[in-house]
């Protein structure tokens, strides 16, 4: 399968993000990828994609910086074209309680997973309104939904993702750009399977109807459907993605 667009994930590197990529460049997209300035390991990670059968084009970009992302996308659109999806996947835990919180783990979070959502969005929407089509996908959590004990600062960026997703929604959708949140819950990337087994048995699993983790490449699915022609009139939406451990 192929088609035309061109799909950018921030932070596609990682667990997550590296299955979005995947898949997304299986089902014909032509990706892109943004990685850490400070992450060596890009170039074998590209050769290792390529290895796959995915030619994926990996970009450096601090997506808590403005011209870093302008920057980056740029350079995606010199090897690429123009962005026709963008996935603000890309985000950090700093996680304590708010009693030990100081100002630099509070910021930290809120720039890399909120400011991103400007940061990166500021780049593509317009050139989307323009050509009269595009998808803006973003990665929130089910603890922006309910909130999580030492999670202050990672719960309110969570929160925050999906009242820009409703107000961007509004004013680009008569341009058919359609911008949607998707709140994953526990999902089994490295980050989630490193937690002692006896506390994911004891504590996780137990909050989860389904009694299992989410599989990377569910959310990579439903990502993929939002994406697509026939979610054309999904606009302004919070899907979740959890197991049913909490239901709005």
């Amino acid at each position: 399968m192929s088609n035309s667009r061109v799909a950018l994930i921030t932070g596609g590197m990682g667990g997550l993000g590296e299955v979005i990529s995947t898949k997304m460049a299986a089902a014909g997209y032509r990706v892109a990828v943004t990685y850490s300035p400070g992450n060596t390991k890009h170039a074998e990670w590209t050769a290792d994609m390529k290895a796959k059968g995915f030619d994926i084009v990996a970009v450096p970009c601090d997506v808590a910086d403005l011209d870093s992302c302008a920057q980056a996308v740029a350079a995606v659109r010199a090897q690429l074209g123009e962005v026709d999806v963008l996935v603000n996947n890309a985000g950090i835990t700093r996680d304590m309680t708010f009693k030990k919180m100081d100002k630099v783990n509070w910021d930290a979070v809120l720039r890399t997973n909120l400011d991103s959502l400007f940061n990166m969005s500021k780049q593509v929407v317009d050139g989307m309104t323009e050509r009269g089509w595009g998808r803006v996908i973003n990665v929130s959590s089910v603890n922006g939904s309910k909130g999580a004990f030492g999670q202050t600062n990672y719960s309110a960026a969570k929160a925050g993702v999906h009242g820009f997703t409703k107000a961007l929604a509004l004013e680009v959708a008569r341009k058919n750009v359609t911008v949607n949140t998707i709140s994953p819950g526990y999902i089994g990337t490295k980050m989630v399977t490193a937690i002692p087994k006896e506390v994911l048995d004891t504590k996780i699993l137990p909050q989860i109807p389904l009694g299992r983790l989410g599989k990377p490449e569910e959310v990579a699915g439903l990502i993929i459907y939002l994406a697509s022609e026939e979610a054309a009139f999904v606009t302004g939406a919070n899907i979740a993605i959890n197991g049913g451990q909490h239901m709005q």
